[in-house]
């Protein structure tokens, strides 16, 4: 199994960082309003709906209010399509006013690691930039 860890160190206070990340409902809101066109919520299957119409399916695991920690499972509707993804942020307080986001990806078959890992990459990014626009805001 390959785990991907990606971390990002963000200009917005780890409070505001964990409310984004725990809404789990307004990803294409309040994390990648650029990548995921809707986002709805049936029990505790979180559903992403993409530009291009791709449906996927993810079981939320845990959200954590303690640590800042959520941790979720795709489904259905993984591409490439994957036998294993579970996935989980957490956010740690940096010096005052920042926070650092921790986003582990452990999937199945590993020969996709290196797709997953740049996909992981881009969106972490575009979440920084996210989380910081809203502080401007």
């Amino acid at each position: 199994m390959a785990s991907i860890r990606t971390e990002v160190v963000i200009d917005s206070s780890p409070e505001q960082v964990w409310a984004a990340i725990r809404d789990v409902g307004a990803v294409h809101r309040r994390l990648l309003p650029d990548r995921v066109a809707d986002t709805r919520i049936e029990g505790d299957v979180r559903i992403l709906v993409f530009p291009d119409g791709n449906v996927v399916r993810e079981l939320i695991v845990d959200v954590d209010d303690a640590t800042r920690r959520l941790a979720y499972a795709v489904i259905e509707g993984a591409r490439p399509p994957l036998a294993h993804h579970h996935a989980s942020f957490q956010v740690l307080s940096e010096e005052p006013g920042r926070s650092r986001l921790v986003w582990i990806t452990d999937v199945l078959p590993d020969a996709f690691a290196g797709e997953i890992r740049a996909r992981v990459e881009r969106g972490a990014a575009d979440m920084k930039r996210t989380l910081e626009k809203a502080v401007v805001d």
